[in-house]
Parts: C-alpha cells; sequence; structure tokens
C-alpha cells in the first residue's frame, strides 16, 4: 500500500480500527524466551483459564434454574447484561456511566445539525430510541424539506466517532431528496454506555438491524440504502449477511471499512480473548500517545480531535477485541457478500487497509458491485477536502441503483 510522504509512521491510533491494534509487548522479541515458547504458553493458560470460566458458568447457570419453578425450566430467558460489559447485573448503567451518557447526551443534543449548502432545505430532528439490550440509542434525521424521498440512507459511523459529524454529507443527500438517519452506537455520542468502549460489535448490528426496521416501518415503500465508515462499515458489512436486511435494502456503501485488522503482535491476539473477559474496560495507557492522520484537511483534524463526542482515550481491551473479531469473521464469510454494495477507500489510508476492500469487491459474490479508490487520500473520506465530490460519488451510485 502506498503512504503518502512526508508523514512520519506511527504505530498508535486515536481513531477507528487499525490493521495494528492495541500495540503493546513490543519488546518481547528482546526477551530470552521464544517468541514461538511464548505464544505456546499463553495459548495453555488461556484454555485452562476459559475452561475454568465455563466451569464457573455452568455451575452458576445450573443453581440458577434450580432456583426456578419447574415451568421456567427450558423457555427462552431474556438476553442478561453481563458484569464487566458495560451494565450492572440488573442491566442498568453504574452511575458513574449513567452520568457520563446523560452528560453526552446533552452535548449531543446541542449540535447543529443545518449545514448551510446551497440549494438545501430540510427538517432537522434528534430522538432517542431502545436498543436491542433495553439501551437508549441517540439518532438523529435530515428530511427534504417537501417531504417527498426518493430514498433512504441510513449512517453508521465509526468508531469514537458519533452521528453529528455527518450534517454536511446529509445536506448534500437531502439536496437530492434523500431522506438521512444516522445511528450513535452504544458508547458512543448520545447513547448510553461508557465512552469509547463496546462490549459487543453483534450489540451494534442488532441494533442496526432494529433501528432500519424502525425507519423502514415510518416510510413504507421507500428504498432503503445503508451507509458505513470504518469498524462501522464492518458492522454493516457483517448485518448485510443476513437475509432479511438483504431483502430490506437496495444496497450499502462502505467507507474505509475495517477488513482484515490484525493485532499488533501475535502474542496479543492470543492474550486478547482473556484479558477481554477479565479486563474488559482497561486502557492501554500506551497506546495512543501519538495520532495517525485521518485527513489532509487541517481544520477538518482540529474539529475532530476537539470534539467532546469524540472519543480520544486509549482503546479500551474489550472494544479493541471486537474489532479483531469482527474483522476476522468479516474475512472468513467475504464471499459469501452478495448484497450490491460500492465500497470507496483511500490510497493513503494508514488506519485500515485499501487492499482488503480490493479484496472485498473481488472475491464477494455480489452481481452489482463497485469500488473507487482514491489516490493519495486519507481514512476519513467524508472530511477530506474533497468531500462533496465523495459525496455525488455515492449519490451518483444510489439513484443508479434505484434506476436498477
Amino acid at each position: 500500500m502506498e503512504m503518502e510522504r512526508g508523514i512520519a509512521p506511527v504505530e498508535e491510533l486515536t481513531s477507528g480500527a487499525s490493521s495494528r491494534i492495541i500495540p503493546v509487548f513490543r519488546g518481547v522479541r528482546r526477551s530470552i524466551i521464544s517468541r514461538e515458547a511464548a505464544i505456546r504458553g499463553l495459548l495453555f493458560l488461556q484454555s485452562i483459564f476459559l475452561w475454568i470460566l465455563i466451569l464457573i458458568r455452568l455451575r452458576g447457570g445450573r443453581s440458577a434454574l434450580s432456583s426456578k419453578p419447574s415451568s421456567m425450566v427450558g423457555s427462552p430467558l431474556p438476553s442478561p447484561r453481563r458484569r464487566g460489559v458495560g451494565f450492572r447485573k440488573d442491566g442498568r448503567l453504574s452511575a458513574k456511566e449513567e452520568e457520563d451518557a446523560q452528560k453526552r447526551r446533552v452535548l449531543a443534543e446541542q449540535v447543529d445539525m443545518a449545514f448551510p449548502l446551497s440549494g438545501s432545505r430540510c427538517r432537522c430532528e434528534s430522538f432517542v430510541v431502545m436498543g436491542t439490550k433495553k439501551n437508549a440509542l441517540f439518532c438523529r434525521s435530515w428530511i427534504p424539506a417537501s417531504g417527498n424521498m426518493k430514498g433512504i440512507l441510513l449512517i453508521i459511523h465509526g468508531l469514537n466517532e458519533h452521528s453529528g459529524r455527518y450534517a454536511h454529507f446529509a445536506s448534500q443527500l437531502t439536496a437530492c431528496s434523500f431522506g438521512v438517519y444516522a445511528m450513535d452506537w452504544i458508547g458512543h455520542g448520545g447513547s448510553d454506555g461508557l465512552h469509547g468502549y463496546v462490549p459487543s460489535l453483534d450489540w451494534v448490528v442488532a441494533d442496526t438491524e432494529l433501528f432500519l426496521e424502525k425507519i423502514r416501518s415510518e416510510n413504507p415503500g421507500v428504498p432503503c440504502f445503508l451507509f458505513g465508515h470504518s469498524t462501522g462499515g464492518a458492522v454493516v458489512l457483517k448485518a448485510a449477511l443476513l437475509s432479511q436486511m438483504v431483502a430490506a435494502l437496495k444496497g450499502i456503501i462502505l467507507t474505509s471499512p475495517a477488513l482484515r485488522v490484525k493485532p499488533a503482535h501475535a502474542l496479543v491476539g492470543a492474550v486478547a480473548p482473556i484479558f477481554s473477559l477479565v479486563l474488559p474496560k482497561y486502557q492501554f495507557k500506551g497506546a495512543n500517545k501519538k495520532g495517525i492522520p485521518v485527513s489532509r484537511d487541517p481544520a477538518a483534524m482540529k474539529a475532530k480531535y476537539s470534539d467532546p463526542l469524540v472519543y480520544t482515550g486509549p482503546i479500551r481491551i474489550r472494544t479493541g477485541h471486537e474489532i479483531l473479531r469482527i474483522s476476522s469473521y468479516l474475512m472468513q464469510n467475504i464471499r459469501s457478500v452478495n448484497i450490491p454494495f460500492f465500497v470507496l477507500h483511500g490510497t493513503a489510508d494508514r488506519v485500515t487497509d485499501p487492499l482488503a476492500s480490493q479484496d472485498l469487491y473481488n472475491e464477494a459474490a455480489s452481481k452489482h458491485k463497485n469500488i473507487k479508490l482514491y489516490e493519495g487520500f486519507l481514512h476519513d473520506l467524508l472530511f477530506e477536502p474533497e468531500r462533496d465530490e465523495i459525496g455525488t460519488d455515492i449519490i451518483e451510485w444510489m439513484e443508479n441503483r434505484l434506476k436498477q
């Protein structure tokens, strides 16, 4: 992959998924124990630890069932909120996390959703939807002033950011008679959860499906598209593997999707499952000392990293593990993708891999698929100086899909 000149290489990230998640254990090669022996030892310890956890949970599950009436045994039970994954046993946020979420929701409601653009008039609203885990999801909508929509685009933002950043793109879309809806994931923007913490990306996939169902029910007959950026692109792609999602959508758009994400070191991949269970919210303090450029527009960079709703802290262990997990799943199932899609990537992106997007295009079973690689562009395509050109490319693709 060709890198942009004049930018010194850095390993640590503050934005999105990376081909090098959680950069720790850098000195392992200098240790006395060989790399192979260390990995084998850690895998052995991991296996023992996981078996212990399974046995504990099985014993706990039996005792819980034995205390229930016989009519309850074997009946479907609601998914419990687990300790250590963002919620207390009773399903509520901890007091600290609830306070954090409420503060962010106030900030989210104060975001100016109107973005002046020639010829663009729209109605802007924010609202809250209950997610699949009974967690509040902060959402936004931009609807053409006329109320007439030829299509709807649902936006799933990237890791660490929020839906309010897409007002300019929404203004472009509404000017072309597209309605826009956007959802903040759990732990992001104005939604519930600890800031920057994602207990499970499968929860985000399920919330995305729920959100789409809600919007479709409120707008019967209007064709829908799903858009995802970076890790949000991975979420959208996994959702699109569901047959009901394929039937509900005219297509998906992916910008800089998080595919083929690898750990910083083989040891990280070996221990991540353990640490994500034991210390899910722990942050590697040295993981974000430097930032990777995500846009060639200095004003866009400043706006992003001065935004209090953008998480800029070190990545949390469970969040990093979830990115590794969804990325691995998608690469294993890349040939099963059969939904129409348009993938866009900058060739100088140093956060996610443009070559993985090329592999998606080459190997997916979709009959209608398109790819566009932007020479020298960075990760946040819709915040590059050429953002209007990229927005136009997306709109033209959707309009062509509506004709087909």
